[in-house]
C-alpha cells in the first residue's frame, strides 16, 4: 500500500514516458538476476540483450537512460528495492531478499485509513516533534491535507499523539504521548554530534529556526556562486543547541577539514573541545578515515583539538 499511496503520480509518470509500461516492466523483473544485488550498469547488461524499441523523453529528475527508468519504476511500484548505495549509484535487489521474512511475508496493510495512522505515527517517532505546519516533504506519503488531518485526529482521539504549545508563540506541535515523560527527564551529559544534511533533526527549517535559533540549508544541489557555507557542510549539536558548522569531507581516505565555524554567541570552553576531540574520534571511525587533515584556516583550538585525535 504505502508504494502506491507515495509514488501514485510519479508511477503514472513512468507508464506515460515507458509505452507498454506493464510489458516493460516485467521484462525488467525477469532480467533482474534472482543472485546478488546490481546497480543500473549491471542492469543496463541484462537489458541490452533483447532490449524492445521504445522511446522515452527527456527528464531532469531521474536521467535519459531507459535502464534507469525502467530499475526506478520498478521501484516506485514495490517490485524492487535499494539494496544499497555506492559512490551515489543504488543497488537494487529483490524485495524478498532484503526486507525480513518476518514483515515481508506479513499480512499485508491494505486499509487506508489505518496506513495513515501508522505512517504520520512513524514520521511523528523520526521528529519527536512535528508542527502540522511542517515542510511539505515531510508529509509525504501521509495522503491529502484532509487525510491527513483525520489521521491526526484518531490519533489524539485514541491517546497516541498529544498536542503541545511550544514557546512564546504557543506554536501548535504533536508528540507521542509515550515520550511526554521524557519533556521533564534530566538532560544526559552533554556530547557533541556532527549531523547528516538528513538527519530527522533538521528536516523541518521553520522548526529549527523557531526551536533553536539555527537556520541550515543544505547547499549540494546550489551553483558555488550562491552557497553561503559550502557544498556539504554539517550542523554541529552539543548539549541542547546548535553550536557550529563544518565543512569537511573523506578524501582517499583522509578526512579533510576544510572550514569551522563557531555560532556568533558561542565561546568554546574547555569541555566544549574535549567534546569536539570526542566526536572527532567517533567521527574518524564512522568513517574508515585512514588519517585526518585540517585546514589552516581552521579555528585553531579546534584544529589542535582533531590533530591531537588523529595522533592517537
Amino acid at each position: 500500500l504505502r508504494p502506491q499511496l507515495r509514488a501514485g503520480p510519479f508511477r503514472r509518470e513512468h507508464r506515460d514516458r515507458i509505452p507498454g509500461h506493464h510489458e516493460h516492466r516485467q521484462e525488467g523483473e525477469q532480467r533482474h538476476p534472482a543472485e546478488g544485488d546490481h546497480g543500473p550498469a549491471q542492469a543496463a547488461q541484462q537489458v541490452s540483450r533483447h532490449d524492445p524499441p521504445f522511446q522515452i523523453s527527456s527528464s531532469r529528475r531521474y536521467g535519459q537512460t531507459r535502464v534507469k527508468r525502467i530499475m526506478r519504476s520498478l521501484w516506485a511500484s514495490g517490485l524492487l528495492v535499494t539494496h544499497h548505495r555506492k559512490n551515489g549509484r543504488h543497488y537494487y535487489e529483490r524485495p524478498e531478499r532484503v526486507i525480513p521474512a518476518q514483515h515481508y511475508q506479513g499480512t499485508p496493510l491494505l486499509d487506508v485509513e489505518e496506513y495513515l495512522r501508522w505512517i504520520i505515527s512513524r514520521r511523528q517517532q523520526a521528529m519527536g516533534l512535528l508542527p502540522r505546519s511542517a515542510e511539505a516533504a515531510i508529509w509525504c506519503s501521509c495522503g491529502t491535507g484532509a487525510e491527513n488531518k483525520v489521521a491526526l485526529s484518531q490519533l489524539m482521539e485514541a491517546g497516541v499523539l498529544t498536542l503541545l504549545r511550544v514557546g512564546e508563540k504557543a506554536v501548535p506541535y504533536y508528540i507521542l504521548t509515550s515520550t511526554l515523560d521524557l519533556l521533564d527527564a534530566p538532560l544526559p551529559a552533554p556530547r557533541m554530534l556532527f549531523l547528516g544534511p538528513l538527519d530527522s533533526m533538521l528536516w523541518d527549517r521553520k522548526t529549527l529556526r523557531y526551536i533553536f535559533d539555527f537556520d541550515y540549508v543544505w547547499e549540494v544541489y546550489k551553483p558555488e556562486n550562491l552557497r553561503r557555507w559550502g557544498y556539504y557542510v554539517l550542523p554541529v549539536f552539543y548539549g541542547d543547541r546548535f553550536v557550529a558548522r563544518v565543512d569537511s569531507r573523506l578524501e582517499k581516505g583522509i578526512w579533510t577539514i576544510a572550514r569551522w565555524w563557531w555560532e556568533p554567541d558561542v565561546t568554546p570552553n574547555a569541555g566544549m573541545l574535549d567534546a569536539v576531540r570526542d566526536a572527532a574520534e567517533r567521527f574518524m571511525r564512522y568513517l574508515h578515515a585512514d588519517g585526518v587533515a585540517v585546514g589552516e584556516g581552521v579555528d585553531q583550538a579546534v584544529r589542535q583539538a582533531i590533530l591531537e585525535v588523529a595522533a592517537l
